[in-house]
């Protein structure tokens, strides 16, 4: 692990891998680096893997104040940049995470090879907005201690938690870390969002994960929203919303198969 300033704000990142095509993994919202602990081992052979704490988020620089697509994907850039990364990457993105490589592989499609999204976050229905923004206020009052059973209740069923109890038992703690105030500037990039453009620019391989017991984006959710991509297929996997700690071992498959089909096989 190590940090670097960008793009004026400081990230904490991890690079593995000394040969390769370059592989990013971002996080999901309230995630960070360790949530693809289990995932990143299987690609560290193959690709150069960088795994990154988002603007906000895990160890970065904490944030209060308006976030957007454009500068999550601005601070990508930046830091592959820093890193002598100027090849294009192939992109593993969560939720959150999800629309800040869309927004990267519309706007650099020069500097991007493939994407693979899992539950995808692209907008926010207005008839949920106001009841969201209520439970923000607790947040900044309570802290996240205050949402964590609701948000642990719908994100990660119990029929997960049984797979690997101590590890929910990690990934709840390691939640309940976050700074409130990053937590709700990125939760309010969620409420206002709408990136249905950048996703119908997409030209780039893409490969969309859906989750059957995921009750925020469903299989038929995602494909709905990345049906435009000219180059897209999708994998239906029985896993929940945080799926790179649920079931990592699935997700690496499947990521591992597109990669080996859309990018190795075109090194």
């Amino acid at each position: 692990m190590d940090y670097i300033e960008v793009n004026g704000t400081s990230l904490r990142y991890d690079l593995h891998g000394a040969s390769g095509p370059i592989l990013v993994m971002i996080h999901e919202m309230g995630g960070m680096i360790e949530n693809w602990d289990l995932v990143a081992p299987r690609f560290a052979q193959r690709f150069r893997v960088l795994r990154y704490d988002t603007r906000g988020c895990g160890l970065s620089a904490k944030v209060g104040g308006e976030l957007s697509v454009e500068l999550l994907s601005d601070d990508l850039l930046a830091l592959l940049d820093a890193l002598g990364l100027r090849e294009p990457v192939a992109l593993a993105a969560c939720a959150l995470g999800a629309a800040t490589a869309f927004a990267f592989a519309a706007r650099f499609p020069e500097r991007t090879s493939a994407v693979v999204v899992m539950s995808p976050a692209i907008d926010m229905k207005p008839e949920d907005r106001p009841s969201r923004r209520a439970m923000l206020q607790n947040v900044l009052r309570d802290g996240m201690q205050s949402i964590v059973d609701g948000a642990m209740a719908s994100g990660y069923p119990p029929v997960l938690r049984e797979r690997d109890p101590e590890r929910f038992r990690a990934f709840r703690a390691r939640w309940l870390g976050n700074d409130p105030h990053s937590f709700v500037a990125h939760y309010e990039l969620l409420i206002d969002m709408d990136i249905a453009h950048y996703v119908e620019a997409v030209r780039c391989p893409a490969l969309g994960i859906g989750g059957t017991l995921d009750v925020f984006r469903s299989p038929e959710y995602v494909r709905n929203v990345m049906r435009s991509i000219p180059d897209v297929e999708f994998v239906t996997i029985e896993t929940s919303h945080h799926q790179t700690v649920e079931t990592p071992e699935e997700i690496a498959e499947a990521i591992d198969g597109f990669l080996k089909r859309r990018v190795l096989s075109q090194a």
